[in-house]
């Protein structure tokens, strides 16, 4: 028979790990709703298009990275990322005409066929977060504030903020000539994917891990120098915005995002403890995205976490420890069966996490069941305490038996500390 296992870079989260990631699950919620976001959950398959259009189709993700198929005379897509889809459905369902939906968050899959790492599967999840409307540096600034209060109320060490302005239409334009004319004068010493970039979307160079390159673009013209007095003064705004919060950052000329709909600000979060794939969360601007994509025209500013990579910084220290249920109902023989079924009903409904289990073990098995599993109690119910209504409940911290009537269960269990 065949023995079946998760396809390469797909993984399952299993309990003992699955704790972290339900920690870092409500760290994230109770953030954004104390910022003013609400959930938005939207497909996991897109039009293709909605990504091609919005991503760029010179972009890696594009050109390779999609799960893209055919359905008759659809081409469609495993979501990549997701903030193409959030202004999709932004856009369709009119939500600019809805109060309080400005600000929305998420927290889901996404797929890409990329070479698995630690940290980095193919079937990935993320947190992310999209203000529309608002263009002043300052919502920038706090969002970012926002994406910093969070890695930190997590505890993960080495964290670092850079930043950067990926200029406009106004600037970029003459900025990607001139990046243009200097790489093609080294096309000779960069890799392939490098001269392709330098062709295509000079910018993307930045994104390229091969050390040789990375080198070589040390002495690159930087955006930076280039900005339009537009770009400079958002830039210097959401600078000053994060001085008066306090967020440490670094200014990092050569910073871009892999997703062509950036515009002026765009910054990561790193962490000194993963190595070279150091990014924990990262996004900016994307101003002109809601209307390429046939919305009205809105500004806009988001930033995407990648969940697999903070559950590796998570300090196991800090983690609460895997515990049992509060009661495990314990029958013996098959008169208590039910007795034991209507027992494990009343205490669920007094608010006890209770585990019924099988008739056919002993009660000395039922006792080292609940002491492998963390039981802080065990409702112990043979035959004669089925036909007397009158059960005994053993607490497994000291060892102490007490009788409990049935009709009691729910008053007692609400009593229990």
């Amino acid at each position: 028979m065949a023995r079946f296992q998760t396809l390469r870079g797909m993984r399952d989260i299993l309990p003992g790990e699955v704790e972290r990631w339900q920690r870092l699950e409500a760290a994230a919620r109770d953030t954004a709703e104390a910022y003013g976001f609400r959930e938005i959950r939207t497909p996991l398959i897109e039009p293709t298009e909605l990504f091609s259009r919005s991503v760029g189709d010179a972009t890696d993700l594009v050109r390779r990275e999609m799960y893209t198929f055919k359905m008759g005379d659809e081409s469609l897509t495993l979501r990549p990322e997701m903030t193409a889809p959030v202004v999709r459905a932004w856009i369709e369902a009119g939500l600019d005409r809805v109060p309080g939906s400005d600000r929305l968050y998420y927290i889901g899959p996404m797929f890409r066929h990329e070479r698995p790492q630690k940290g980095r599967q193919r079937q990935f999840h993320q947190l992310g977060v999209e203000v529309f409307g608002r263009e002043e540096p300052a919502v920038d600034a706090e969002t970012i504030e926002m994406c910093v209060g969070l890695v930190t109320r997590l505890g993960l060490a080495e964290i670092g903020l850079l930043l950067n302005s990926v200029g406009d239409a106004v600037c970029r334009p003459e900025y990607r000539k001139t990046l243009r004319t200097w790489l093609v004068e080294r096309t000779d010493r960069l890799c392939e994917d490098c001269r392709r970039r330098a062709d295509e979307n000079p910018m993307r160079v930045f994104d390229c891990k091969v050390p040789g390159c990375r080198e070589i673009l040390t002495a690159a013209p930087v955006i930076t120098d280039h900005l339009c007095e537009g770009c400079r003064t958002h830039f210097a705004g959401v600078v000053e915005a994060l001085d008066a919060y306090g967020v440490p950052y670094r200014l990092d000329p050569r910073l871009v995002r892999g997703l062509d709909y950036y515009v002026r600000t765009a910054f990561e979060v790193v962490s000194g403890s993963l190595g070279a794939q150091n990014a924990v969360a990262g996004g900016g601007r994307y101003d002109g995205l809601v209307g390429a994509l046939g919305g009205k025209d809105q500004p806009g500013f988001g930033w995407a976490m990648g969940l697999e990579r903070v559950v590796l910084l998570l300090d196991a220290d800090t983690m609460p420890a895997p515990t049992g249920p509060d009661v495990l109902v314990a029958p013996v023989g098959d008169a208590a069966q039910v007795p034991a079924a209507l027992a494990a009903r009343a205490l669920r409904k007094a608010g006890r996490r209770t585990l019924l289990e099988s008739s056919a073990r002993s009660f000395t098995a039922h006792l080292r069941r609940a002491d492998k599993l963390g039981a802080a109690r065990v409702l112990l119910i043979g035959e004669a305490e089925a036909a007397s209504g009158v059960y005994l409940l053993r607490d497994m911290r000291t060892g102490e038996q007490t009788p409990l009537a049935k009709d009691e269960i729910a008053r007692a269990a609400g009593a229990w500390s």
